[in-house]
């Protein structure tokens, strides 16, 4: 756990109130790998190259995704589960729905919530002009919740951000994951300090999250292009 944050000059996690410092650097020292952050949540950090897809094909992706079927396209191991609750179009909707997922990360089978929010919850209100500023075409940004599929009850644990930045043969992707965000239980929090934070959450989850993301994305990355020729609104249009 760094104690002197520097983020810029040494290899320390960004703070997820400092998801900015993104946008403004296109390296960050650490740019892959997990650790826990000052504040005390486990922060993982992903590089993903996608050659021949671009942001408006990711987009697109997490507004299409539903069925377990096309979950397992994305990594046929660990994926066992999929539905979705809220709105989607296959054609890049999914800001204010919920993907539904079970799936295997590290050692243990995680049945989650990821609630999509607009960008703007993390990078500010003019998002969209510092986006074009720095060469970043989209972010999928939200919340990472435990999802109970008996009761239908969910609880924070944490927030993701996949950056999309297109280059000239395709894309290149940072994901970023903060766990340890966990919402109060009766108004009570459930720490108080950065060490009881740090905790709450199990050391082998950030370290599977790290491999799976890594996977996921590398198998998406080799299937995208085709995937949105074949099923997207555009693609179709255009075959």
């Amino acid at each position: 756990m760094a104690t002197n944050y520097e983020p810029l000059g040494q290899a320390h996690p960004i703070l997820l109130r400092d998801a900015n410092l993104l946008l403004s650097n296109d390296y960050l020292p650490f740019e892959a790998g997990y650790a826990v952050t000052s504040d005390g949540m486990h922060h993982v950090a992903a590089h993903t190259y996608m050659k021949g897809a671009s942001g408006k094909m990711i987009d697109w992706w997490f507004g299409f995704i539903h069925t377990t079927e096309q979950y397992k396209w994305w990594h046929p191991r660990d994926h066992f589960f999929s539905d979705w609750d809220g709105p989607r179009d296959n054609n890049s909707t999914y800001i204010g729905g919920t993907h539904l997922v079970k799936e295997q990360i590290g050692p243990q089978t995680s049945s989650l919530a990821i609630s999509f929010l607009d960008p703007g919850s993390y990078f500010g209100a003019n998002w969209k002009e510092e986006f074009k500023i720095n060469n970043y075409s989209t972010a999928v940004c939200g919340t990472v919740n435990a999802w109970d599929d008996e009761s239908g009850g969910r609880m924070r644990l944490g927030h993701l951000i996949h950056l999309v930045q297109d280059t000239a043969d395709g894309c290149r992707m940072r994901s970023r994951f903060w766990l340890g965000d966990l919402e109060p239980i009766d108004g009570q929090p459930l720490w108080t300090t950065v060490e009881e934070r740090a905790k709450l959450i199990d050391p082998s989850l950030a370290r599977g999250l790290l491999q799976h993301a890594s996977e996921e994305m590398s198998i998406l990355g080799s299937q995208l292009p085709e995937l949105y020729k074949k099923y997207s609104k555009a693609g179709a249009a255009n075959i």
